[in-house]
């Protein structure tokens, strides 16, 4: 089966090459970025892994559940051997922990060979999160970010005053905490023709509270009734059109064979292409393969809405390498037959990633 998915990929990293403008950026390496882009992949094609380099699924696998348990410290990532967000943890705590004037030695290094108290290195920040409790809750945080918003969202309560009009009072213990996603789910399952499922992690009110606002700011699912063909297909055609096709369906229903189809398009203010979107990609891809599960559908069509794409100048030559190469037929994922009562609960072991070929990986440095 031809793999359409790399095709799209690799014509997007030529557009950006031969059509970039030349931009300065808040990291100072540089870009080469075009404006208002889309990737759109049938599942059916299989999981939406790139061959033409290398990608490997645990990393991306780790931070999707880490956002699926509402969970927004790097403690979970570095026990798992995830360093997504490693660098953006260590410089908010070089940026912060600088500016102390007194030495704090909970957080500082005494080095003997340097004959100075200085700022740890990221390696030793780095197994201070995994040893330490209390400097994790405190320098492993990266605050209200993506899992925080979709499982955790919190609105002030209104209140309404004297005149009649409503007011905004915050009171820490008195709010409002919303979990997008058990809503969604709850909605799929009984409303699925909605038009208002959607998960949002754009909090304009707390942006100033997270490491980094959200790159990937929300997405929106959409549901169809599969055809008879369709069903029929899922079922091994051992129900064909041409029997009595009310019984058909009875015998399908009780098999519990998927009556829907689920799509989902994801928003995307910025795009790393050569490092960042791969990632993004598959773990969009693995989500909607979750939440199909979830309310027994069938994952359909996945869409990435692409704002400002560029490629980081000293990206260049491993883009160009990859450039000239051959993809494979895509893999497939399979998830494990345990049931769940809540998306979170999913674990590594339960993502299986089967038949994967690809090109040696690329190094792509990471701009923080």
């Amino acid at each position: 089966m031809k793999n359409g998915l790399d095709e799209q990929y690799i014509n997007l990293l030529r557009d950006i090459l031969e059509n970039g403008a030349h931009k300065q950026d808040r990291t100072g390496t540089g870009t080469l970025s075009v404006f208002g882009r889309q990737i759109r992949h049938k599942m059916s094609e299989g999981f939406p892994l790139l061959t033409t380099k290398k990608l490997h699924l645990k990393g991306i696998v780790t931070e999707l559940l880490w956002f699926l348990r509402g969970d927004t410290s790097i403690e979970y990532l570095l026990q798992n051997d995830c360093n997504i967000w490693t660098g953006d943890a260590y410089k908010n705590y070089c940026k912060i922990a600088g500016r102390y004037e007194e030495p704090d030695y909970n957080i500082h290094v005494d080095d003997p060979n340097e004959n100075r108290i200085r700022l740890m290195t990221q390696i030793e920040f780095i197994e201070k999160i995994k040893s330490d409790d209390e400097f994790a809750k405190k320098w492993g945080d990266l605050g209200s970010i993506y899992g925080k918003q979709w499982r955790r969202w919190t609105k002030k309560k209104m209140y309404l005053s004297t005149d009649g009009s409503y007011k905004n009072i915050y009171d820490e213990a008195d709010q409002t905490v919303i979990d997008q996603i058990a809503i969604l789910i709850n909605d799929l399952k009984t409303n699925p023709d909605s038009r208002r499922l959607m998960v949002n992690a754009w909090n304009v009110g707390e942006l100033d509270q997270m490491v980094l606002p959200p790159c990937h700011y929300g997405f929106q699912v959409y549901t169809r009734e599969l055809t008879l063909k369709e069903r029929f297909a899922l079922a091994g055609n051992k129900y064909p059109p041409g029997g009595l096709p009310n019984q058909a369906i009875y015998y399908m229903n009780q098999r519990g064979i998927p009556t829907r189809a689920i799509s989902l398009s994801w928003n995307q203010r910025s795009c790393d292409f050569p490092l960042g979107i791969p990632y993004n990609i598959a773990s969009y891809g693995i989500l909607l393969t979750m939440l199909a599960k979830q309310v027994n559908m069938v994952p359909d069509e996945l869409i990435g809405n692409l704002g400002d794409c560029h490629i980081y100048k000293n990206q260049i030559d491993g883009v160009n390498e990859q450039l000239n190469r051959e993809s494979y037929e895509l893999p497939t994922l399979k998830l494990s037959d345990k049931v769940v009562d809540d998306i979170s609960e999913y674990t590594l072991d339960d993502i299986i990633l089967e038949n994967y070929k690809s090109h040696p990986k690329i190094y792509f440095p990471l701009s923080n």
